[in-house]
């Protein structure tokens, strides 16, 4: 059985003030946590030492928004995973749609941060997800299966296991609009019959699968009651305690 994780991609936003009193607000909750859930949150760089400090035994995770494939170096603005792991993270974000659009990231990219993080011994959020323009074309499976393999490649069996994956139809991303439950069912499944395929079955019914795009309190409920979705990538009700507690309560009904 596999247990579901709820994620929370704060993205560029929370000061270190305003982090401390978000984090705060939702160690008061924190009791609510279903059994079998994992929750993490993902603050920006700035505040991850913050929340590793409040968040110590507390039942929360603690995840990154992105990293560097590199240990150190030249590499002006960049994080890398030791740096991640000296401030408390077990998770990070990679391949984001937002860094593939805005910032260029390849699948080769996504490729190098995801075997480092593994190596690492971070668990890793792989995102892939397909463009409105792609939907209407009618080649959400090519576009998701081509992201999938390139993040995957030179991966080996046992590290898929611990990888997460998060469909994310770039489509549904802060535009208040989202995939349907049957939709998102139909992405998660063919994602884990591409993963069984690469793989075996066995490894494929290890993965957990989140759904990421415009996820609220409201459609949660529906999206995390489908069989291959295990979980949720969150970003704007993430950063307020009630609407993501809405979310993370969801799993359980």
């Amino acid at each position: 059985m596999r247990s579901k994780v709820i994620a929370g991609n704060w993205k560029m936003n929370k000061d270190a003030d305003e982090s401390v009193e978000l984090i705060n607000g939702l160690l008061t909750r924190g009791a609510e946590i279903p059994a079998a859930v994992t929750v993490v949150l993902c603050p920006p760089f700035t505040s991850l030492a913050i929340a590793h400090r409040l968040l110590d035994g507390s039942p929360f995770f603690l995840g990154a928004q992105n990293m560097h494939y590199e240990d150190e170096g030249a590499f002006t603005g960049e994080v890398s995973a030791a740096m991640l792991k000296s401030v408390g993270c077990s998770y990070v974000i990679l391949g984001h749609s937002e860094r593939r659009q805005l910032f260029g990231e390849t699948n080769e990219l996504v490729n190098r941060k995801l075997r480092k993080a593994l190596a690492s011994g971070l668990t890793p959020i792989v995102c892939v997800g397909e463009t409105l323009e792609e939907r209407e074309r009618e080649v959400t499976e090519q576009v998701i299966s081509v992201q999938l393999k390139g993040a995957l490649k030179d991966v080996s069996e046992a590290d898929v296991a611990r990888t997460i994956i998060a469909y994310e139809p770039v489509w549904a991303i802060g535009t208040g609009r989202n995939a349907t439950p049957d939709q998102a069912q139909d992405v998660h499944r063919f994602i884990r019959k591409l993963i069984g395929q690469m793989y075996s079955w066995t490894t494929a019914e290890k993965v957990v699968i989140q759904y990421g795009g415009s996820v609220k309190p409201d459609n949660a409920a529906g999206l995390l009651g489908k069989p291959d979705i295990d979980g949720a990538l969150v970003g704007g009700a993430c950063l307020k305690v009630e609407s993501f507690f809405g979310i993370v309560k969801a799993t359980s009904l």
